[in-house]
């Protein structure tokens, strides 16, 4: 399985950027994938999930309204469009495939890109 996730770069804030995740080796209309970012010196945090047909998405509580996760399985490629971003926003975003769930709790997927990095200027 690789991930390889483009998209990132230097935005000032109140900008925009849509991240990518291309996606080959697995079964992927078959697979959830999710977006995760990570700051300096912390752990990788969710910020979206989405399910393999699109239909259930997922947000880190504080995230949703700014961030939007899509996908398109022809293309097998997951989106991440992020609105209004700010400086905190920097950080960076990496791609993760086949997530599971089991009594509701969700963990992340086995597979993970090598991460783009989003940097916001103030």
């Amino acid at each position: 399985v690789q991930l390889q996730a483009s998209g990132g770069g230097l935005v000032q804030a109140g900008g925009s950027l849509r991240l990518s995740c291309v996606a080959s080796g697995l079964i992927f209309r078959a697979t959830g994938m999710s977006w995760y970012r990570q700051f300096p010196g912390k752990e990788r945090e969710l910020v979206a999930r989405i399910s393999g047909a699109g239909i259930i998405s997922n947000y880190e509580d504080s995230l949703e309204g700014r961030f939007t996760i899509s996908r398109d399985n022809a293309k097998n490629t997951v989106y991440l469009q992020i609105n209004s971003l700010k400086p905190e926003d920097t950080a960076i975003y990496f791609c993760n495939a086949g997530y599971s769930v089991h009594l509701g709790v969700y963990s992340a997927g086995p597979y993970w890109g090598p991460g783009t990095q989003v940097t916001v200027s103030s």
